[in-house]
């Protein structure tokens, strides 16, 4: 794993500053504690900051090719690395370390980029070819790894894993793009290729990006997610689950797990423990409110699996206290504080000496877990049979009790009309009608500026010319896939908040090949009734104890209004949500916030919704002050030496390398 950060100019004697990859390095310097590399060539430059988890004496980068001059700074892991070198090794092909990024560079060099489709993993990276003065920016499927860019007038590309590297590097002003934070405020991340920073993209998940003398000469995407294919999956699922944890599983340092004390970690931890020989040591996080604290479930797993487990508690000054450093490491306003736990998280597994773990995520989207599905089931009964479906509608949300799914008729009304007609974006407007409550504190103007209902439309425009064909519950999934799992949960609460500490997240469930059988599988495998997941349901029997292979979906979440207004509330919360700072955002209308802020300091604020309104207001005021205004100096340069220097500039008097 690392973070990669780079320059490219459209003449190749416009020099890039060496200061500039300096501070480049620093910005993402916590995404690669273990040192960092730097590579100069005629009107190009390049760093990667490493966290070694693989041949930790060689693989460090850039990575260089002496035949041709060819580069690769490269963030991540390709688990099938050792199959693809014995391949290379048997039609001649030479290798100076056991390294994965070899492995990489090596078969773009024979392939191309039609090498992509026989990776299996998680990255991000940038391919130098020297001789064509040609970048290529390439993202994994899902978009596990981050990978940001900005094209300047006259031609100049800065991209990095994360913004920061772009402002570090003085080519790129951070200014809010308000598309991007609606976007925030509607689907709960931006959607690529936009970002909150105006005139910074993200490279689409499954994208390339070619850049060559000052143009973006293609931008397409390798991978999509796609469905509808009625071929039954081939194969057993536990045995392809095995094979694709145990592909997690590789590294030559110690790997752990998250546990949740919900079925998808319990599985993985399940099936990493056979093959760690009972050495597996797991991390959970639990809560001082017993509203969100799930501490008896994942001790039971992890007595019933006998791991070595470790406990963090998150409470509310905990969380405050943390959210600022939260947010300048999502780089992105948030509309839930669910991502700090994870932060505090990371930063223990980190302090217990490990820095990879394996997790769940993905398993709800592939499987159909979430609520969300079961929303749309109801909906499409209803239709046919109200009663049945009103009877359904009682047993859902059970983990909120009375005050949740029994809320009554306007409750009942909401569910079952709000996307109950042709929008194809139906299954998930209750999500963005709930989400957008903080829409209602923008200023006037700023609410003018975005339009009303933008960020629906742009995702409507964006849909696959298939999406029609699929069924109800498939266009859910891709939805799920494409507007909460890659934007949010592997982004802001899933990347960022463990390279926060320098620790690898690894994800089992996001093999292709498992999303392949997953879309596979008949709609009664993953959703019956009211029972979801039932093929990882079965898969898990034998494997865990009974009471967590049927144990219902409890969401993950954390408190949203109390860390922010105890007793003991840190005083930035208040300078955070002044007028004064409001006005300076320039994004909310400070009327209309002091209403919110009254009713959360009466302890009257208890709804999700307005939970969600003052975590939004809340982070955008914080994301505003940590980044824009910032300017270059606001970034240090990275003090230490590199661990590999490469400088192909040439002085044009003298001709000689300097």
């Amino acid at each position: 794993m690392c973070g990669i950060a780079g320059i490219v100019r459209a003449a190749g004697e416009a020099r890039v500053d060496e200061d500039a990859l300096l501070r480049m390095a620093r910005a993402i310097r916590h995404r690669g504690p273990d040192g960092f590399g730097l590579a100069l060539d005629d009107g190009a430059g390049f760093v990667s900051t490493r966290l070694a988890i693989v041949d930790l004496p060689c693989g460090w980068q850039p990575l260089e090719d002496e035949a041709d001059g060819d580069l690769l700074v490269y963030n991540g892991e390709v688990y099938n690395h050792i199959e693809l070198r014995e391949e290379l090794r048997a039609q001649g092909v030479s290798f100076d370390t056991s390294s994965d990024t070899e492995v990489v560079l090596r078969l773009l060099e024979r392939d191309g980029l039609d090498a992509l489709r026989l990776f299996n993993g998680q990255f991000a990276f940038a391919w130098w070819q020297a001789q064509s003065r040609k970048l290529t920016l390439v993202r994994d499927r899902f978009g596990v790894r981050p990978l940001h860019f900005a094209l300047r007038d006259d031609g100049t590309l800065v991209f990095g894993s994360e913004v920061k590297a772009l402002f570090a590097s003085g080519e790129v002003e951070a200014r809010p793009d308000l598309g991007g934070i609606d976007d925030v405020f509607t689907t709960w991340g931006a959607r690529p290729p936009r970002s909150p920073f105006r005139g910074v993209d993200q490279l689409a998940p499954g994208g390339f990006l070619v850049w060559e003398d000052g143009k973006i000469v293609a931008r397409k995407r390798w991978w999509e997610p796609e469905y509808g294919d009625a071929t039954a999956p081939g194969g057993d699922l536990l045995e392809l689950m095995r094979d694709s944890v145990d592909l997690r599983l590789r590294a030559d340092v110690p790997v752990g797990a998250y546990l949740s004390g919900g079925l998808d970690s319990s599985l993985i931890s399940a099936l990493a423990q056979q093959r760690k020989d009972g050495e597996l040591r797991t991390f959970s996080i639990a809560f001082k409110d017993p509203r969100y604290d799930e501490r008896a479930q994942q001790e039971a797993v992890a007595r019933a699996l006998r791991t070595q487990h470790h406990v963090v508690e998150a409470g509310p000054g905990e969380i405050a206290a943390a959210l600022p450093d939260v947010i300048r490491h999502t780089e992105t306003p948030l509309i839930r504080t669910a991502p700090v736990p994870l932060f505090l998280l990371a930063r223990a597994v980190r302090e217990n000496d490990l820095t990879v773990v394996i997790t769940g995520e993905g398993a709800d989207e592939l499987f159909w877990g979430y609520d969300l599905f079961k929303e749309v089931a109801i909906r499409e009964l209803h239709r046919r049979d109200p009663d049945a479906a009103l009877a359904m509608l009682d047993d859902l949300y059970p983990y909120l009790g009375e005050t949740g799914a029994r809320r009554g008729p306007a409750f009942t009304k909401f569910l079952l009309e709000t996307g109950a007609g042709d929008d194809p974006l139906g299954s998930h407007l209750t999500r963005a009608e709930a989400t957008a409550t903080v829409k209602a504190f923008y200023r006037d103007e700023v609410a003018a500026e975005i339009g009303a209902g933008a960020s629906l439309e742009r995702l409507r425009a964006q849909l696959p010319e298939a999406f029609g064909d699929w069924s109800t519950l498939e266009r859910a999934a891709w939805l799920e896939v494409t507007t909460l799992l890659e934007p949010y949960l592997l982004a802001a609460q899933g990347d960022r908040v463990a390279m926060a500490s320098g620790v690898e997240g690894r994800f089992p469930f996001l093999d292709h090949r498992v999303f392949a059988y997953s879309a596979a599988l008949p709609p009664e495998r993953k959703l019956d009734g009211m029972r979801d997941k039932i093929a990882l349901r079965d898969l898990a029997d034998g494997l865990l104890p009974a009471e967590i292979v049927e144990r219902p979906k409890q969401p993950y979440r954390a408190p949203e209004v109390a860390p922010f207004f105890s007793d003991d509330a840190p005083e930035w919360v208040a300078d955070a949500l002044g007028a004064g700072a409001l006005e300076e955002t320039g994004i909310w209308d400070a009327g209309r916030v002091e209403g919110l802020l009254r009713r959360c300091r009466t302890g009257r604020a208890t709804g999700v919704r307005e939970g969600m309104a003052l975590v939004g207001i809340l982070t955008t005021q914080l994301w505003h002050q940590a980044f824009c205004g910032a300017g270059r100096d606001a970034y240090s340069e990275e003090p230490e030496a590199p661990r590999v220097r490469i400088d192909r500039t040439r002085d044009k008097l003298t001709g000689e390398t300097v």
